[in-house]
């Protein structure tokens, strides 16, 4: 318990620091937010009144006290006084009877409405393509891995091993038109971009943007597993397992892959924080309205409420996924657990 609350304490100082530097960041990117939404040909006046209504007539300071105040706090259930606007840009985080605990990004300088609403209709798109490219990379890249671990010296590990190299140095792009053009285009299996309407639909569309990012993970896992079980296959305590008359089966997946996994574990947790950020290229070409593709425009609107949502949830996904994959590798290995 003592370990699992000093990370945690850890992961609030990891997200209060990447929070203030993308804060301060906000500041010192070029372009005026007001003059933005304004647009160019706006008056003077215009511009000051809606840096007015956006607050950005304060001090840095001032916005910065506002934001960690109003971020989580605990106030009534929403909806309950239809005439109560203190709580207008919340979104409930969790219900507690007669209380609720809110969380409030505040509101978005162009799409004039709550962040916490906006981020919170694309939060389960990107959540269900990290979940999908993760299980892709692990299905083919574990595979691939053991397979050329088992065979190493083969042609099988050789054309494994030449396939790995060239999903690693593949460019992201790449792979997600070349996709397209084969399934989507030539085959006419898949839908070629979007979203859908029904769940049919978002099935059928998470496929290729989830084997893009399959595809390119996979390499690095295959490389990372095969490594490991080359080792591991050559350890005493595996000779003696076949020694006591363990099939090789059994000595592959019971003896060697599970301690291979510790790595590959960690691997994981990082690679789904990192795609929980907003997998961006991808996203991006197959126009998945996920975090990635909103904060790609927020950057490019200069709207900073939603920038600074984008990184807390990313902030916030990285650092919890890093604290289960170490009590999964706790799990794995009873070593780790001192």
């Amino acid at each position: 318990m003592k370990r699992v609350a000093r990370r945690l304490l850890w992961s609030l100082v990891v997200v209060w620091t990447v929070v203030s530097v993308v804060f301060a960041l906000n500041d010192l990117l070029p372009g005026d937010p007001a003059r933005m939404v304004t647009g160019p040909q706006a008056r003077p006046a215009d511009v000051v009144r809606i840096r007015t209504e956006l607050g950005l007539d304060r001090p840095p300071i001032v916005r910065y006290a506002r934001f960690w105040r109003r971020l989580v706090h605990v106030g009534r259930p929403l909806g309950e006084d239809p005439r109560d606007d203190a709580h207008a840009t919340c979104a409930t985080l969790l219900p507690l009877g007669p209380v609720s605990v809110h969380v409030d990004f505040g509101k978005s300088f162009q799409m004039r409405q709550s962040v916490a609403e906006i981020v919170a209709a694309r939060l389960p798109r990107t959540f269900a393509l990290a979940l999908a490219g993760v299980l892709a990379q692990l299905a083919l890249g574990l595979g691939a891995g053991v397979l050329a671990a088992v065979k190493r010296g083969t042609w099988i590990d050789r054309s494994l091993s030449t396939t790995v190299l060239i999903g690693i140095g593949a460019p992201t792009f790449l792979v997600a038109l070349l996709l397209q053009y084969v399934f989507a285009r030539s085959l006419r299996l898949l839908p070629l971009d979007g979203f859908g309407a029904t769940a049919g639909d978002h099935l059928r569309c998470i496929v290729l943007p989830a084997m893009t990012l399959g595809i390119y993970g996979a390499a690095y896992y295959a490389r990372l597993i095969r490594d490991e079980m080359i080792v591991l296959l050559r350890q005493g305590w595996v000779r003696t397992a076949r020694a006591k008359g363990a099939s090789d089966w059994r000595v592959v997946v019971e003896h060697a892959l599970r301690n291979a996994l510790v790595p590959v574990a960690t691997a994981v947790g990082l690679d789904f924080g990192a795609l929980m950020g907003g997998a961006v290229v991808t996203e991006t070409v197959f126009r998945w309205p996920g975090l990635g593709e909103l904060s790609v425009k927020a950057m490019l609107n200069r709207d900073g409420p939603v920038i600074t949502a984008c990184v807390v949830v990313t902030s916030v996904a990285v650092v919890t996924t890093n604290l289960l994959i170490d009590l999964v590798c706790a799990r794995l290995d009873p070593r780790l657990r001192s």
